[in-house]
């Protein structure tokens, strides 16, 4: 029995794009707005805006591959 999950892969693709953008400009931007005012992040500030940089580009690249060509190649 099988069920199907009639997701509109297309939507979710093209949102998933914007949630990988939007951490990564927000990364960029928490950066460069937190060393003009702060002159220097503490560490553990750094970290989360990098590793915000570094999810957002992984997200943005998964989320077409995955929303867009492999779920809609395996229903």
């Amino acid at each position: 029995m099988s069920q199907n999950w009639n997701a509109d892969y297309a939507t979710l693709a093209k949102r998933g794009f914007m949630l990988g953008a939007g951490l990564f400009l927000l990364g960029i931007a928490g950066e460069i707005a937190g060393s003009a005012v702060l002159g220097t992040l503490p560490a553990w500030g750094d970290t989360l805006l990098v590793d915000m940089e570094l999810l957002g580009i992984l997200v943005g690249l998964l989320a077409p591959l995955v929303f867009g060509v492999v779920l809609p190649l395996t229903e």
